[in-house]
């Protein structure tokens, strides 16, 4: 019996153990995710208000240079001006081929095309994104949908491109139709390497059963946004020709999806939340389409107050756009700026029971969060989150899950897994302090100026454990509990518990601002690149360079500029290739942040 007890306690310990660490791994990726989401807002919204100065245009902004006057076609001239009747299509192409208005066999083997791999051409591509954009138009802003009698309807959350999660939902659920009706809760593009065949599945199955598949709007359905989180990339790589097209119908259409749907009147679905200023009868009146949230992230409420009445009104309704696409619950009461993202908000149960009180509902089903076993609960379980990419962080990070909901409402979980593997917590464990080592590296100077001002005569090159942890959080500002972290990140500790931080003393570099704000630079590049060729001209590169660095208030010499310019430039045509540049960056990072970031010990 003693040793049955002694067992037991060593297994709780060991699972209580476990899940620390799991949930540790967690707060790492997710910490480091939304540092990048708010670092790219920040990012857009100094360049858009710098724009017209840089470029002595009073009246024009960044989002008017990446999609000139000339290049915005009228609602109704889109076929006139996509020219896809002019693209042939070769009779070495043999990919699906589609033909309009769609039938289910034309969906059905463009599904086993990406299935296999296959690549549409950007005639039927151009094709199918024109109709599903003219039909898009005359959709309201909140879908309304009845579950009917004996009627299930699946609900499915963030994708990303995922495609194989995707097709693992259609498998185990069915295609959607007439009698499975889908509702996809947006984020269907980014960080996956499939979301353009993500999007002509949705569209297809669209066309088809316009009354039965279902799209909201995600914060990531928007151009500004696809050029950190790589939807913009996988276009140009995949559709070389006609990929500049593609993107600017792609833009048009993701502001007319849908901002959310109903449910028999109860269920609520939209894709990241509600504020205190939510008003769905607002909502439903606005002109989706002309709402670029993507300028508007960092303003708040009280800025809109500061406005005269009439363009506060303007703002403040924009701004519930932004709360739909970008806010998260919280378990406190209230409704704070979600400074974390960097745009919409933190709301609480309060807000939660106010708003659906006030619309007469009963459950908000919402998405745009990762979550370990694919969904959760909050606010007294009238808060649903649901995300169905599975392995989102790394392989095993995490389940994706749908629901089924019939005429009772009750929500009815399905989980899956994509990869076959199992989930090691050790694997995840390890992918998650890699990211962590690389975030230190890039922060190098910034976490030595933190480290000397615990250690003013910059002598003894050693600082305790507590000042260490606040250094590094000051310095990252990710709220992660160092202190528990420090044994696997840092090795050079003393017995008495102090830390020596002299290894991290060395000479900065351009090289080290680079790999700091890669991601920044790289969205940069691709805003100036507005032909989307993928070459930049030193004029350009060096403009690139002075933005960056006054948003960064720094100072980067002229000839350290051109000398990274010449040595880019591998065939010195006076140009550079972007695609080559970031690749062969990541070359560097990789090698150098194995030498200089800390070791873990083994």
């Amino acid at each position: 019996m003693r040793a049955a007890l002694l067992i037991q306690r060593w297994y709780r310990q060991y699972v209580a153990q476990l899940e620390m660490r799991r949930r540790c791994t967690w707060n790492i990726f997710q910490s480091i995710e939304y540092s990048g989401q708010q670092d790219h807002i920040k990012l857009y919204n100094f360049f858009d208000s710098h724009w017209p100065s840089l470029h002595r245009s009073p009246s024009g902004n960044l989002v008017s240079h990446m999609f000139g006057e000339s290049d915005v076609f009228q609602d109704m001239e889109w076929e006139r001006h996509v020219c896809y009747k002019e693209i042939e299509v070769l009779d070495i192409y043999t990919g699906p081929h589609l033909s309009f208005p769609l039938t289910i066999s034309n969906v059905t083997e463009l599904v086993h095309a990406f299935k296999n791999k296959q690549k549409l051409h950007a005639r039927y591509v151009l094709q199918l994104l024109g109709k599903t954009w003219t039909l898009l138009r005359l959709m309201p802003n909140i879908s309304h949908v009845c579950t009917c009698k004996h009627k299930e309807i699946t609900i499915c959350g963030d994708l990303h491109g995922h495609l194989e999660d995707l097709l693992l939902i259609f498998y185990k659920n069915g295609f959607p139709s007439a009698e499975t009706p889908y509702v996809f809760n947006g984020d269907f593009v980014d960080r996956g390497k499939e979301s353009i065949e993500i999007l002509l599945v949705l569209f297809a199955f669209l066309l088809l059963y316009p009354h039965d598949v279902h799209l909201n709007r995600g914060n990531h359905e928007d151009h500004i946004v696809n050029l950190r989180y790589g939807f913009t990339k996988e276009v140009l790589g995949k559709y070389q020709v006609h990929g500049k097209m593609i993107l600017k119908l792609l833009q048009k259409i993701f502001s007319w999806l849908p901002l959310a749907t109903v449910i028999d009147q109860k269920v609520l679905i939209l894709h990241g939340g509600i504020s205190d200023k939510t008003d769905l009868n607002v909502i439903a009146k606005l002109d989706r389409h002309r709402v670029r949230y993507s300028s508007v992230l960092s303003l708040s409420i009280k800025t809109s107050c500061a406005l005269k009445s009439s363009s506060a009104v303007c703002l403040t309704h924009t701004l519930q756009i932004v709360d739909v696409l970008w806010s998260d619950p919280m378990s406190q009461n209230g409704c704070v700026p979600n400074e974390v993202r960097g745009g919409g908000c933190y709301w609480g149960p309060d807000v939660t029971h106010k708003v659906l009180d006030t619309h007469k509902l009963q459950l908000l089903i919402r998405s745009h969060e990762c979550k370990q076993e694919g969904y959760e609960f909050c606010h007294n379980g009238r808060v649903l989150t649901i995300f169905s990419a599975s392995n989102y962080y790394d392989v095993g990070s995490n389940r994706g899950a749908y629901i089924r909901l019939g005429p009772d409402l009750i929500p009815h979980f399905k989980q899956f897994q994509s990869s076959r593997s199992t989930r090691d917590v050790g694997r995840t464990e390890l992918s998650a302090l890699q990211a962590l080592r690389m975030q230190l590296f890039a922060h190098k100077s910034d976490l030595i100026h933190e480290f000397q001002e615990y250690d003013p005569h910059a002598v003894s090159g050693v600082i305790s454990v507590k000042h260490w942890a606040a250094a590094v959080e000051k310095a990252l500002r990710l709220a992660l509990p160092w202190r528990v972290l420090r044994s696997q990140l840092v090795t050079d500790s003393a017995q008495d518990g102090t830390l020596n931080y002299q290894h991290w003393i060395t000479n900065t570099s351009l090289l080290e601002t680079l790999y700091k704000h890669h991601s920044n630079l790289e969205s940069i590049f691709r805003m100036i690149d507005t032909d989307h060729s993928g070459l930049i001209s030193f004029k350009e590169f060096r403009q690139t360079w002075k933005l960056l660095s006054s948003h960064l208030q720094m100072d980067i010499s002229d000839k350290a500029i051109s000398d990274l310019a010449e040595s880019i430039d591998f065939n010195k045509d006076g140009s550079i290739d972007i695609n080559e540049f970031m690749e062969a960056f990541r070359l560097v990072e990789h090698s150098r942040a194995e030498t200089d970031a800390p070791a873990s010990p083994e």
